[in-house]
């Protein structure tokens, strides 16, 4: 029985619970979102957002208990009880995505969603930003239905047109990374 950490909405932990009940009950519980980005650009210009910058997606394998066949950032999850939210994320980024990338905590955001009938979500939201570098990627076909790699600008204009193809934190979570970056560039 997997378990989640459980917080409050300035992240301060007060207990644990199982994860589906968690999620039944509306429980404010830790999660982070993983945004793996691939550049063409030169080291000193890095955290520039062009045409030739790309996210890994993942589209969340159909049978998930919530937001099946939905596409979302490059992996989520939620840290296990003692276990440190950086090391959650790369042991998920490892057993989704086949991928061991030095990751970065860029922010931390709180949100609420009604994911499916009697499934909600209530997550304070760490962030994290990885660069890849032509890692293989090996995918867990339990977790992850398909993956592609999409321009930022195609992106953003996805998630205007077609939102609802997308999970309900991931426009919240991007924007935040994207902000991030572009503000370590200026």
């Amino acid at each position: 029985m997997e378990q989640v950490v459980l917080v409050d909405v300035h992240d301060h932990e007060i207990g644990v619970e199982e994860k589906i009940k968690a999620h039944r009950e509306a429980l404010c519980h830790r999660a982070f979102s993983v945004f793996i980005f691939k550049d063409f650009l030169p080291r000193h210009s890095r955290f520039a957002v062009n045409p030739d910058f790309e996210l890994l997606l993942q589209q969340r394998q159909f049978g998930k208990y919530h937001s099946e066949g939905k596409w979302t950032n490059t992996c989520c999850g939620h840290p296990r009880p003692n276990e440190t939210v950086e090391r959650g994320a790369h042991r998920r980024l490892k057993e989704e995505m086949g991928l061991d990338i030095p990751l970065k905590e860029i922010g931390v955001f709180h949100y609420q969603a009604n994911c499916a009938e009697g499934i909600f979500e209530n997550e304070v939201d760490h962030v994290f930003v990885g660069f890849y570098h032509d890692e293989p990627i090996q995918v867990n076909k339990e977790e992850v239905a398909a993956y592609r790699w999409i321009d930022v600008s195609q992106l953003l204009l996805e998630l205007k047109s077609q939102s609802l193809v997308y999970t309900p934190w991931f426009k919240e979570a991007f924007l935040l990374a994207l902000q991030n970056l572009k503000r370590e560039n200026t």
